[in-house]
């Protein structure tokens, strides 16, 4: 079914019940002024305060506005992953609740990905107004994602990015991946990736929801999804390299030592530490072999697609009824 839809907008959020009205007020006027038809998605993750009452007036004034709620907090990425299933605009814009995020900036995101044909348009906040718990990890991530990604984005994490309706379609994002969405699409063959300097607002109202732990989590995202977009699918192509070399040098060892046993002297084999350690090596080796055997059978079963519990929706029609 093709959409008319000019421009989608998801906006995740988490306790933002005062910072709503203002930013559906804020994209309004500038998306209204452009002629564009659009939708703009609220995906309330799970929050505790009037959130979710917010949407719903606005949802009663802008018959464009429309809602998802999560039973429960499931995390940013589950937020956009929902709401990538759902868009249904030409471009899709993602950005914060927090008003930290410039509407301004979204004719020129748009401009990117139709005229000059990007893919993915990612924000770049050069100038930023977040606590230093926010900005050394940032720093860090930044940095490390550019030199493992060969991508050439100053600010992967920036929530303000613009994609393709190509790229929403073909991608999944869960965990805490959200910060890596563009090596994501990368991987999956979408290589016209821009930048743009945004602009970045100082926090309006409420106080951050991420801090110091994302040093530790965002890096361990980042080894995960190196190892999925290499081994996801052929995972006996890493276990069993590492388990028949292992083997291997354990076999060597244990043959150099009957021989040595045979030809050169006589010793008890137990009493040699090589001995030991040829031994672990094949017990270790046939582990990471079976480890990677049974990681093949589970990869060639049917998975189902992790499923969120939504707890109400508003004006979201069924679109898997409308494809059949």
């Amino acid at each position: 079914m093709t959409s008319n839809i000019d421009l989608s907008l998801i906006i995740p959020l988490f306790n933002e019940e005062e910072s709503l009205p203002e930013l559906e007020q804020w994209i309004r006027r500038v998306v209204e002024k452009e002629n564009f038809l659009y939708e703009i998605l609220f995906i309330d993750d799970g929050s505790t305060d009037t959130s979710w009452q917010v949407i719903k007036n606005l949802t009663a004034v802008n018959s464009n506005v429309k809602g998802l709620r999560f039973r429960r907090n499931y995390g940013k990425s589950a937020a956009l992953n929902e709401g990538f299933r759902l868009a249904q605009g030409r471009v899709v814009i993602t950005m914060d609740a927090d008003l930290q995020d410039s509407p301004d900036e979204i004719p020129e995101l748009y401009n990117m990905i139709v005229n000059e044909k990007h893919d993915l348009v990612s924000g770049w906040k050069k100038k930023r107004y977040d606590p230093l718990s926010k900005t050394i990890p940032s720093k860090f991530f930044n940095w490390t994602t550019r030199k493992i990604s060969g991508i050439k984005l100053h600010d992967f994490n920036c929530g303000l990015k613009a994609y393709s309706t190509d790229v929403v379609k073909n991608i999944e994002v869960h965990g805490e991946m959200h910060r890596y969405i563009p090596l994501i699409a990368k991987w999956e063959g979408f290589v016209r990736i821009g930048e743009k300097e945004v602009q970045h607002r100082k926090r309006k109202y409420g106080k951050t929801k991420f801090g110091m732990s994302r040093l530790m989590t965002g890096f361990l995202d980042l080894l995960s999804i190196m190892f999925k977009s290499k081994f996801e699918k052929r995972p006996m192509h890493l276990f069993g390299s590492l388990g028949s070399l292992l083997f291997l040098i354990g076999f060597i060892i244990a043959g150099y030592l009957i021989y040595t046993k045979i030809f050169m002297e006589a010793y008890k084999m137990t009493e040699r530490p090589l001995f030991y350690f040829g031994l672990l090596a094949m017990i270790i080796g046939t582990q990471l072999f079976m480890t990677g055997f049974l990681s093949d059978l589970i990869t060639d079963a049917r998975h189902n697609k992790q499923k969120y519990r939504i707890f109400e929706k508003l004006n979201i029609e069924n679109h898997d009824d409308k494809k059949r």
